[in-house]
């Protein structure tokens, strides 16, 4: 018996030894796999970066929303002047932290009283996940025991405080968090940043525990970017447009402003446009931006590119004389000019600044038909710009093999191919340049978080035609202006250079042709070019013509342009050039485009 007590005891003795060691020896471990049961992660989202004109204007921030959290079991000491909760102080605790609480919140102060109440275990309650960071420094200072902001609910809203100026442009932030158009989708590689992480104690009720153990990776924020915008010039251009738009009836319009050296955009302005913070969503909303993305048939603007490749080709000079009929047929298509006429002789001066159609076919049937597409590559046509901007279009100009036997001609005055407002743009911007075409830049320069400046990369100019049949063409533009289509455009005390446009306007929803484009294009001051502005009107009702509807908004956006660059007014007078003529030149020698046994009508 006394054997067996004494096994019993050896065995009690090792039981009590184990308990002795995973109460005390193993207590550390227990607690320590405990708290590993307890410990997450949480992203921590990266504040991306800003957007903002090239005078710093912001179009594009954030606004960092907290989430302010409580424990409710800890507000009943709060103005009570004791250091433990009791029933007869808790309920006048959370009255008086509900009335301190509530204005800061914009609720009313009975809204806080029952999440602010003690109800059972529960130690995380989420009072409001949109506090600002100013917000929250005021709640802070409140000291209300147990009112926290949880800093695993931290998250950055994307804001646009300029609301719809340059909303297409600058694009916006979808609801997945993702960008989803415009310099939005285009800069996002730079604008995004990298996200950090913080891995913490969590309560049972889902919430950080205060004073729990917690370790931060910060995250890396994204880059600022700095466009080439003028903010003052979009303003202005997004509001003339609007106006016209209105005006005239039209379905829409687009104002586009280039720096006429650098090919930098000053202003990229359409109209119907949206608030990227209040319209996404609404029915209607065409979130497009018409610069980049809509192509449209250019009409007499692309005549320019007839007569430039004529010159520089050699085929013609400023002064031939062309022999233009009332009606010419070339394939399987009798051409006609915008108004009945009998046979006229004008220079090919003259066939630009009052925009014959007749006389720029029998310009340009003097190149050959590899001759004409590789001129509209050269000029620009048939490609984007290079920036990157999402779904920027190409344009239409399919390969001369396939144009049709009346399409070679029509396309020498802009009918059969398709362009965007910044396709062009860049046209003109080359004719101003001396030759030399640089493609649009949207992108001035990449800010990092701690102020370090990237200047974005000077994109490649090449010369496309030499100085002197740029000057040549330049000069017939200017009178275009002076004596031709586009008086309208004319500004006071400056040399401006330009080119009208109308077309049919091919509806892509009808499938058919509905409605006409009417533009206008030009630059100044013509002697030295530093702006080029480009106006395109889509189906305006009242009115159609380019030196109608557009003109007018050009000389309104260019006028002010000139002035808010302080770009001085023009100390010479505009060539006068010669651009009819009483009768063709005779003689062996004579420098003649005549129309040939193909013309009709007279």
């Amino acid at each position: 018996m006394r054997a067996l007590s004494v096994a019993l005891l050896f065995i009690l003795s090792i039981f009590a030894a184990q308990l002795v060691r995973i109460q005390g020896f193993e207590s550390a471990a227990v607690a320590e796999q405990a708290r590993e049961g307890r410990i997450t992660t949480t992203a921590i989202p990266a504040q991306r970066g800003r957007i903002l004109t090239s005078d710093g204007i912001v179009l594009a921030s954030n606004a960092v929303k907290q989430t302010l959290a409580v424990d409710p079991t800890a507000v009943c000491t709060y103005r009570t002047g004791q250091r433990e909760c009791s029933e007869a102080t808790a309920q006048l605790a959370v009255v008086s932290a509900a009335s301190r609480l509530a204005p800061l919140l914009g609720v009313p102060a009975s809204s806080l009283i029952t999440p602010l109440t003690r109800k059972g275990s529960n130690r995380y309650v989420i009072l409001s996940r949109d506090i600002t960071p100013l917000q929250g420094n005021r709640i802070m200072d409140l000291g209300i025991p147990g009112v926290y902001l949880d800093a695993a609910e931290i998250r950055n809203q994307r804001t646009y405080p300029q609301g719809a100026t340059a909303a297409s442009l600058v694009g916006y932030i979808g609801g997945d968090d993702k960008p989803a158009s415009g310099v939005e989708v285009m800069m996002n590689a730079h604008l995004k940043g990298t996200s950090g992480e913080m891995t913490f104690e969590q309560g049972g009720s889902g919430g950080m525990i205060p004073s729990g153990t917690s370790t931060t990776v910060p995250a890396v924020n994204g880059k600022d970017v700095t466009l080439t915008l003028n903010s003052n010039l979009q303003w202005y251009a997004q509001n003339a447009i609007a106006q016209k738009v209105t005006e005239v009836g039209a379905l829409s319009g687009t104002v586009v402003v280039m720096d006429a050296r650098s090919a930098k955009l000053l202003a990229v302005a359409s109209y119907p446009t949206f608030d990227p913070g209040t319209d996404l969503g609404k029915p209607g909303i065409d979130t497009r931006n018409k610069a980049f993305v809509d192509v449209f048939e250019p009409g007499s603007t692309a005549k320019v590119m007839t007569i430039s490749a004529a010159l520089e080709e050699g085929v013609v000079r400023p002064t031939t004389a062309v022999e233009i009929p009332n009606r010419l047929k070339r394939s399987d298509k009798v051409f006609r000019d915008s108004h009945d006429h009998p046979t006229e002789f004008r220079t090919v001066n003259g066939v630009l600044a009052e925009s014959s159609n007749i006389g720029t076919i029998l310009i340009g049937e003097h190149l050959s038909t590899a001759q004409q597409e590789s001129w509209l590559h050269k000029f620009g046509m048939g490609s984007t710009s290079g920036m990157g901007f999402p779904s920027e279009s190409q344009g239409l100009l399919p390969p001369w093999k396939q144009w049709s036997g009346s399409q070679r001609y029509t396309i020498m005055y802009g009918l059969g191919i398709s362009l965007t407002a910044i396709q062009a743009t860049s046209v003109f911007q080359t004719i101003a340049n001396k030759g030399v075409r640089v493609p649009a830049r949207l992108i001035e320069s990449t800010t990092e978080d701690d102020g370090s400046l990237t200047p974005a990369v000077d994109a490649t100019p090449v010369r496309v035609l030499s100085e002197k049949t740029a000057g040549q063409v330049s000069a017939m533009l200017e009178a275009v202006v002076t004596d031709g289509t586009a008086r309208r455009a004319a500004i006071p005390g400056y040399r401006v250079a330009g080119k009208t446009g109308t077309a049919s306007r091919y509806d892509p929803l009808l499938k058919a042709y509905s409605g006409h484009t009417g533009s206008f294009i030009g630059y100044a001051p013509a002697e030295d070019p530093r702006l080029v502005v480009a106006v395109i009107l889509q189906r305006p009702i009242r009115g159609n013509a380019g030196g109608v509807v557009a003109a007018p908004v050009f000389k309104d956006v260019m006028s002010y342009a000139l002035q808010e660059l302080h770009i001085p007014p023009s100390g010479v007078k505009a060539p006068d050039l010669p651009l009819r003529l009483d009768a063709l030149p005779t003689g062996s020698d004579a420098d003649v485009v005549r129309s040939k046994k193909t013309s009709t009508g007279g």
